[in-house]
């Protein structure tokens, strides 16, 4: 074989990997794969593929140099190179990681398209420009093996890893964690000083910048029999469970929602709470004086992690509402000192199970207990059945990533690691007489039927219990129950068999019952289970043929008879139906060598013979989890990806193959057992996330495996050859817990014709998008580009994609049946006639995707798009929880009481139809998006940036934060030009008419963007400079639009002379005078969307005030013009009025009109077709800009005979709030994806109060629209404000449909003595007006601390006297604050007992909630604020580096609190206003008499 000289290059030089000479290679094309290695070390193996050619000398090759070190490949060495088959070399999967980021599921499937049939190496860098993409390749596996490179090709199943996810750790905080484990530690502390440290170590070490929340959980038990023994204060919050006990759970939030770079301080901080924790939450109810029933900490089985789960998806399912641009993932970590074993609610575990699994979100659990001898995790239903007989049951959930953790201590003296844990020693109790008789009697009773151990075959009877059903009665089993149109037919799982059933009942049996003991199944009434039999409340009793033993199972409340109960200790027996849940999550998993997926903290003790890496042995130092190719490590199986060098280097030892363990696979199933419907007779393997392992009793924990490597290696592998299993060992899933994967795009289960036929409702629709696609783009106001019909294709998948469905693939049939896969065989060749398929040969595209139960087949037939829907026949009945619990979040000072509702989502009432046709129509306003579709939103508060009391307080450390008013300048003005060059340049991006002197201004400090308020064109109107609005970029666009300004340009000098209109100039004088090309309005370049002379209705009122005297009213002179029709709004609708701020008219032309029409096009006007294309604002509160009026008495607003109202909300002339206006999102035309969105703002906009903008959208991509938004969030600043992000539900408060569990205001109380001190408020004003004053004095009390009013939507409700609510943002934009103010003396009578639970949860009411409420505020955190800019403000030399945020707060408390008689001087110094203004008032008018 020839050799090459090998040279390297960097990437400045050329940015391919490989470079070669073609006249050299004139077989090789661009795209061939290459095989490169050292003739010294032939181990060592590196592809590439040819991307580009080059002009290098005769047998030289050149590789770019990172590539080149990181595989070895030293300079001017000569190397090997031949061209590879690319199928040869193809990955069987690849991992990809990414950061800082945010990457919906459509933009994964779109790289995936991206990176097919490329060719990809460890810590491949990929950077894709058209999505804003960037990702580092992680790890790859191909035969079953790690590799170091390989190509990419349609079969390779990719999996993301987001290094930026947003994580919720659990840590419960049962009565275990105060017990100590084998080496004397607390279990607390083997879990924060040990796992924690650990698990931030390595979050370090891979530079992960999670998004982090850490609650400390758990369940409190009093002892009491009824309701009645607690004291009332207590009852809010108690919940009942089965046994009828009583409890109330706890949740401490120690850290929300933070990032930090390193987190040992948080672990001092746990270690705190850890302190006091138990005593908190135990004594929490104790009062003086008052008896309360004992309280106990629950054990962690009986604990509320179901719940915990709950809790956590309630948040990530609203992940649509807050999107942020820097984050992709979810994970949900439970840290539990038990053992992996629950008792559970059957409805709950249904619930938690169908919420994961559709949301995608990651679960793990880690137990820091040691590891049982049964299978685990572990869910044992609650037995509502109180007979002593009955039996229990079990479900082993494939929903939950277990680990456990163990530290590296070793005990001298042993090795042995006790996995049962003792009861606790009972000390010198002596039994009464009546316990020692009654002990006699069980002993003696009934002794014949106990038969001695030695006679009776315990093994036998257990084999009879958990007998598995046959494969052969499954057929009638779906005729009989399908005959009853019941929702059993959904139920995953299979019958008995018909011979063992008669032994075990002695009462027969009519029809045979669906097992209910896994929680893949869901359970209704009793009453349609009982549909199944003639003997509805029938007791059975399952007996061996002996009658040895006898076990009773009753049928109601659930009735579950004749199941195959799971025996935790074997539960390889119990064969499960397999699912499109059970492979949700199945392409996370990598092949092990025999072709079955694997879990990589599961080791296999045994040792395995050495075996050669295809491709590069590359242990990189930076990445821990590549560390692990080596020669020497364990057999891949059984390799976990955080083996450590230090433990690869002491084991070296002989491997065994290991495919004979795996024999039982599924994927050994037969085609033929799988797709008819019948169970396979081999064993399918229930128990692992992957679906495909098998649960051995030789399990064990540990994490380093040397003592058993060491010590026992001898006899494991001994008894590993005798029964053909070995010791598998679960470590801790690092990978997953440091790098979460994303929900995997593609699955590969799709049900057999049988089960669609039986089971499955199918419907489908056609879409034709090229005949509705023209009408529609020829009503709108701008004319768009229609989407191509392969653009609706594709985009109809990704909306399923980025709704959570997967793409299913099916593996084509191959020669061996054996190899078939698991999901129900091979893509049918001929057309089916229960699908109703077209012919093969017409299909020119199609896809399957999947959610749940919900499958939807997308076909393309030429211009026609065809979408088939499979539903269940028979779906889940909807579910609903509602939990009450405690949580204390950080600044919070009590546990207070919240709830909420866990529900399942009906998925197949989503509006797919609706969706296709708005992607369809390209959004039009026909299709609005709704809240049911489940859209992506983004909000944001514009607010005004020059603030110098905030600067007072952080720069100068102001000891008090109520200076916010005393410092407050009038710059109406300024805000108000701001607003509109940033509304007209960078939102609506419409340009000037006139461009003066570009180049001789261009670098001048008058340029617009940096103008002071004196230079401005508004305040100076004679100044003809730039006509201030325009940035360079956008005049040197305006200047390639507009042929004709060169020759205007001559007769420019950039002044003109003032012109003044006459006070009594008629309207046409008027009108000439706009129009004047020199002195005139300034007019808007001409666009196909706007006509000629298009002038915006602010500037022409400051045009007028500017010319004419303050006699006439310039917008009286507008609406006259209007009404003569000599101005008309932009959209052509002339009955539109004028209406000042950014609003659009324009002077019609008579005789350009006939040209206009032909270029343009000839609807009719639409006025609502012009809304949905431009954002238009009003203007309110600041008329006195163009027309000067009486001034206002300066007394504060609370205290004036009439109150003004609080917004604009209340006197506008728009009657709502908000507007949506189509928003084209692709403005920098990076993506080639046709992209597009919508924008909801405030229809108006006043100085000194929020404007709301919110970005909505379903057919665009993430970083797209992060990319608009942050270009937004600049341009912004240019313009003196600041863009903040802000939550939908900013208050989060408890007990409301989309608030954050773990999230709550804090109550901000009014001083009572102030209050008290006062008698009656208000006392000298009418009883109407005394609650409106309230709330404006709580208005002028936020407004001394910076707040702003934000005007929101008012709740609808059919209660009349629901308080009215009134919002705040503080200029900063990081807090919120929320007033409530009712009528009628302040009393509230709630309708309901949940809304009065809102106003006692949050103001601590009595349960009689006519009691008059507490006055004060609802305080909130802005959430949304990125993390490093919240942490950047620290108050200047504070002692311990206060932050800015916190000190408002502490200030704000005592301000309410009448610390230093603070609100009481601010009251008196209202008062004093009030008295100085009126004088001033009455010394006027004596001096004009």
């Amino acid at each position: 074989m020839k050799h090459y000289k090998l040279n390297t290059h960097q990437k400045s030089y050329s940015d391919a990997d490989l470079l070669i000479n073609q006249k050299e290679h004139p077989d090789t094309k661009i795209g061939d794969v290459v095989e490169v290695y050292d003739r010294e070390d032939e181990n060592t193996r590196l592809l590439l593929q040819i991307t580009k050619f080059n002009d290098l000398r005769r047998d030289e090759i050149s590789i770019e140099a990172g590539i080149a070190t990181q595989f070895n490949l030293r300079k001017f060495a000569y190397v090997f190179m031949r061209r590879v088959n690319a199928s040869d070399v193809a990955l069987d999967s690849i991992e990809i990681t990414f950061k800082d980021q945010y990457m919906g599921r459509s933009e994964m499937w779109r790289l995936k398209t991206y990176l097919t049939d490329t060719c990809v190496y460890i810590n491949k860098k990929i950077e894709n420009n058209e999505m804003q993409i960037r990702c580092q390749v992680y790890e790859m596996w191909a035969q079953g093996e790690r590799v170091s490179c390989g190509v990419i090709t349609e079969d390779t199943k990719i999996v993301f890893r987001s290094s930026t996810s947003m994580v919720y750790l659990f840590l419960q905080m049962s009565s275990e964690m105060w017990d100590f484990d084998i080496h004397g530690d607390l279990y607390f502390e083997k879990a924060v000083n040990g796992f924690l440290t650990e698990l931030f170590h390595k979050w370090k070490k891979l530079g992960c910048n999670h998004e982090v929340t850490v609650v400390l959980f758990s369940r409190t038990f009093y002892a009491a029999k009824s309701l009645d023994e607690f004291p009332d204060h207590m009852r809010d919050c108690l919940q009942l469970d089965y046994k009828g006990r009583y409890y109330e759970d706890f949740y401490r939030v120690a850290i929300q929602n933070e990032r930090n770079e390193d987190w040992c301080t948080v672990l001092t901080q746990l270690r705190k709470l850890f302190t006091s924790y138990e005593s908190t939450v135990l004594r929490y109810h104790e009062r003086e004086g008052v008896q309360i029933p004992a309280a106990t900490n629950s054990t962690a089985a009986q604990g509320n992690f179901l719940e915990v789960l709950n809790i956590s998806l309630n948040t990530f399912e609203k992940h649509y509402l807050d999107r942020t641009f820097d984050r992709t993932g979810q994970l949900s970590v439970v840290i539990t000192p038990g053992v992996g074993v629950f008792e559970v609610d059957r409805e709950l575990t249904n619930i938690t199970k169908q919420r994961i699994i559709d949301n995608g979100v990651g679960s793990d659990l880690v137990c820091v207990g040691e590891q049982p001898l049964h299978a685990v995790p572990l869910l044992k239903f609650h037995n509502k059945d109180t007979t002593v007989t009955s039996a229990d049951d079990y479900s082993l959930p494939h929903w939950i990533n277990l680990s456990f953790y163990s530290t590296n201590k070793k005990v001298a003296y042993s090795n042995f690691i006790p996995r049962i844990k003792l009861p606790p020693i009972v000390a010198n109790v002596t039994l009464n007489e009546e316990n020692r008789e009654s002990e006699k009697y069980f002993l003696s009773c009934n002794q014949s039927e106990y038969i001695h151990n030695s006679l009776f075959d315990y093994d036998a009877y257990d084999e009879q219990i958990f007998q598995p059903p046959p494969a052969q009665s499954t057929c009638s089993l779906q005729r009989v129950v399908r005959a009853k149109k019941t929702s059993v037919p959904s139920l995953e799982t299979s019958a008995y068999r018909n011979h063992d059933w008669e032994n075990l009942t002695p009462t027969k049996i009519p029809n045979l019952r669906r097992k209910m003991s896994d929680p893949d199944i869901y359970h209704g009434t009793s009453g349609m289970l009982a549909a199944l039999t003639d003997t509805p409340n029938l007791s059975e009793s399952l007996a061996s043929d002996k009658n040895a033993r006898r076990s009773i199972v009753s049928i109601a409340p659930i009735v579950r008879p004749g199941r195959a109960l799971i025996n935790p200790f074997d539960p390889s027996h119990v064969t499960i139906k397999l699912t499109s849940n059970r492979r949700r999550w199945t392409h996370i998993f990598p092949k092990g060598p025999t072709g079955v997926l694997i879990q990589q903290h599961h080791y296999q003790a045994v040792p395995a013979k050495p075996q050669n890496l295809n491709y590069g042995n590359v242990a990189n130092s930076e990445n821990e989890y590549s560390s692990g190719y080596s020669a020497i490590d364990y057999d891949h199986t059984s390799t976990c990806s955080s083996l450590n060098k230090s433990f690869i280097a002491n084991n070296e030892c002989d491997k065994t193959d290991f495919a004979k363990k795996r024999n039982n696979s599924l994927l050994n199933a037969t085609t033929n057992n799988v797709t008819t419907g019948v169970v396979a007779p081999t064993k399918s393997f229930l128990w692992g996330a992957t679906g495909e392992q098998e649960w051995t009793p030789a399990l064990t924990t540990g994490k380093h495996l040397n003592p058993i490597v060491e010590s026992e290696a001898p006899f494991i592998s001994e008894s590993a050859n005798a029964d053909g299993r070995g010791k598998v060992i679960i470590g801790v899933d690092w990978k997953s817990l440091t790098i979460p994967a994303c929900l995997p795009i593609t699955t590969d289960y799709f049900p057999d014709k049988r089960s669609l036929h039986n089971d499955y409702v199918i419907s489908d629709y056609t879409l034709l998008p090229d005949d509705v696609n023209i009408d529609y783009a020829n009503s709108r106001a701008v004319y768009r580009k229609p989407l191509s019909t392969e653009e609706v294709f594709r985009e109809i998948v990704s909306q399923r994609l980025a709704q959570g469905f997967q793409l299913i693939v099916v593996e084509e049939k191959s020669a061996q049946p054996a190899q078939a896969p698991c999901c129900g065989g091979s893509k049918q060749q001929k057309p089916s006639t229960v699908l109703g398929m077209v012919a093969p040969t017409e299909v020119t595209k199609e896809y399957m995707l999947s959610i749940g139960r919900i499958f939807h087949r997308i076909t393309l037939v030429g211009s026609v798009i065809t979408v088939t829907g499979y539903r269940p026949r028979h779906p889940y009945p909807p579910i609903n929880v509602d939990y009450r619990y405690r949580f204390h979040a950080p600044q919070h000072e009590t546990y207070e009481i919240s709830g909420v509702n866990f529900t399942t989502e009906k998925l197949e009432n989503f509006n797919w139809n609706f969706m296709d046709h708005y992607i369809c129509t390209r959004g039009d306003r026909d299709y609005s998006l709704m809240e049911s579709l489940k859209y992506w939103r983004y909000r944001m508060y514009l607010l005004p940036t020059d603030n110098l009391a905030m600067k007072k307080i952080i720069e100068y450390g102001s000891q008090r934060c109520d200076i916010y008013t005393d410092l407050a300048v009038d710059n109406t003005k300024k805000q108000v030009e701001d607003f509109m060059r940033f509304m007209e340049v960078h939102i609506n991006k419409v340009k000037r008419q006139r461009v003066h002197h570009v180049t001789s201004r261009i670098n001048e400090k008058h340029h617009p963007l940096f103008m002071s308020t004196q230079q401005s064109f508004i305040s100076k109107p004679v100044m003809k400079v730039d006509r201030g609005r325009i940035s360079p970029a956008a005049d040197a666009a305006a200047i390639a639009l507009n042929t004709d300004l060169n020759h205007r340009e001559d007769h420019d000098d950039g002044f003109v002379t003032e012109v003044k209109l006459r006070p009594n100039s008629n309207l046409t004088e008027v009108l000439e005078a706009m129009k004047h090309p020199q002195t005139g309005v300034a007019f808007f370049t001409q666009t196909t969307s706007l006509p000629n002379y298009t002038f915006v209705s602010h500037e022409a009122l400051l045009w007028l005030k500017a010319r004419m005297d303050n006699s006439r009213n310039p917008l009286e002179i507008l609406e006259a013009m209007r009404k003569e029709r000599m101005i008309c709004h932009a959209s052509g609708d002339w009955d539109k009025q004028i209406i000042p701020g950014f609003y659009l008219y324009y002077i019609p032309q008579p005789e350009k009109q006939p040209v206009k029409v032909e270029n343009h096009k000839v609807l009719p006007p639409d006025f609502n077709a012009f809304e949905h294309e431009w954002m238009e604002i009003e203007l309110q509160g600041c008329n006195h800009l163009w027309f000067e009026e009486a001034k206002m008495p300066n007394i504060p607003t609370f205290l004036r005979d009439i109150p003004s109202a609080q917004s604009w909300a209340d006197y506008s002339q728009n009657n709502r709030i908000y507007r949506n206006s189509h928003l084209e999102i692709n403005v920098n035309q990076k993506s080639d994806r046709m992209e597009w969105g919508h924008v909801k703002y405030h229809t108006v906009m006043q100085p000194g109060y929020a404007f709301e903008i919110v970005v909505e959208w379903v057919t665009a991509s993430g970083p797209i629209v992060g990319d608009l938004i942050w270009g937004w969030t600049r341009k912004a600043n240019h313009c003196n404000y600041e863009l903040i992000s802000v939550p939908a539900d900013p208050m989060a408060e408890p007990f409301t449909e989309k608030s954050d569990p773990l999230r709550g205001p804090i109550f901000i109380p009014l001083s009572e003595k102030f209050l008290s001190s006062k008698g009656v408020m208000f006392g000298e004003f009418s009883e109407e007006s005394r609650a409106d004053r309230m709330l404006l004095f709580q208005e002028a009390i936020l407004a001394r601390f910076g707040f702003l009013p934000c005007v929101i939507e008012k709740k609808f409700s059919f209660n009349k006297d629901i308080p009215k609510e009134y919002q705040y943002v503080h200029c900063s934009g990081h807090m919120f604050v929320l007033i409530r103010c009712s009528k009628n003396n302040y009393q509230i009578e709630s309708p309901s007992r949940q809304e009065a639970n809102v106003t006692r949860c949050v103001y601590g009411h009595t349960n009689n909630t006519n009691v008059p409420k507490k006055v004060g505020f609802l305080w909130a955190w802005n959430h949304m604020i990125p993390n490093k800019k919240w942490k950047s403000l620290v108050i200047k030399n504070s002692p311990d580096g206060e932050l800015f945020q916190l000190k408002m707060l502490k200030d704000f408390r005592d301000f309410c609190s009448d610390t230093d008689e603070r609100l009481s001087k601010f009251w008196e110094l209202c008062y004093e206003l009030k008295r100085k203004s009126l004088k001033a008032d009455s010394n006027n008018e004596g001096k004009l008499k």
